[in-house]
């Protein structure tokens, strides 16, 4: 395998991805690709193509994708306003028939782009391979649901055909009705229930920043806990960082907070030393 014409130029150093490559060869990667990482295309080429070069290197990847900031543009065209409770939206009939739509449109795109990329991808959602059963959160918010159940057998026949899975946030509850589930919530049932090696966070942000602002390269699950406690870290970083806590809890070796924005930091979080967010270990 000649690396050089794989990897980027401005990507990590060939010394340490052939060593990585090494380490990852047997292990499972899942890649939560997030919602406001998602509306420039430029940084979805950029996504598509990192995929891409994992895929070459024989890396197992599973994505589970976002989609949020596309289905508030549809929800808007049609007029509908979203109620939310605790940062879920309300989701009645008529919104779980758009946001369905919104993430099959989405991750049909995923799967097209890798395709010209010469990355053979698999749609998985609410329509197609199903592999998520959920239970309802709670009545106010409707057709949301937390995964009681993955279906890794199918995950792992795709992974075995040298294919990405890629996934939608939704799932299957009773009389096979659809819901919609948080994506990252998604990812991290996907992640403990493969008790992948690496699950990956793909954000807007640079990863877990100190009371200086300055970014924490690698972090326990106590020390994060008095981060939290001590208001270090607040607001919507806290859900994401309790669903990382659970994920390190149950059977996933480390999970990696990176900002998506920046060029291959999927890449450097995979294959560098030094990689290029926050990872979070037990």
């Amino acid at each position: 395998m000649n690396l050089e014409n794989i990897l980027p130029k401005n990507g990590p150093p060939i010394t340490e991805v052939k060593k990585y490559i090494e380490k990852y060869k047997n292990d499972l990667i899942v890649i939560k690709y997030g919602g406001n990482v998602l509306i420039d295309r430029n940084i979805f080429n950029n996504f598509i193509s990192d995929i891409s070069i994992l895929n070459k290197l024989g890396l197992s990847i599973i994505i589970v994708h976002g989609g949020g900031p596309r289905i508030k543009r549809e929800l808007d065209k049609s007029n509908i306003q979203s109620k939310f409770i605790r940062g879920l939206r309300v989701t009645d009939k008529k919104i779980i028939d758009i946001v369905e739509t919104v993430l099959i449109d989405f991750n049909n795109d995923i799967v097209n782009s890798l395709e010209k990329k010469g990355a053979e991808a698999i749609s998985i959602h609410s329509k197609n391979n199903n592999i998520i059963e959920v239970i309802p959160e709670e009545p106010r918010l409707g057709f949301v649901g937390i995964p009681s159940k993955i279906n890794n057998d199918i995950l792992l026949d795709i992974i075995k055909e040298k294919k990405i899975p890629i996934i939608s946030p939704l799932g299957l509850g009773k009389n096979n009705q659809t819901h919609n589930i948080n994506g990252d919530t998604a990812a991290m049932a996907v992640a403990k229930s493969l008790k992948s090696r690496r699950l990956l966070l793909m954000t807007n942000v640079d990863g877990v920043l100190d009371k200086e602002k300055k970014l924490i390269e690698e972090i326990s699950s106590v020390k994060i806990m008095e981060m939290i406690q001590d208001e270090t870290i607040t607001e919507g970083m806290i859900p994401k960082i309790n669903a990382c806590l659970d994920a390190v809890n149950n059977g996933v070796t480390a999970v990696g907070i990176i900002n998506g924005t920046k060029k291959h930091s999927c890449l450097w979080e995979i294959f560098s030393d030094k990689g290029s967010g926050t990872l979070i270990r037990k």
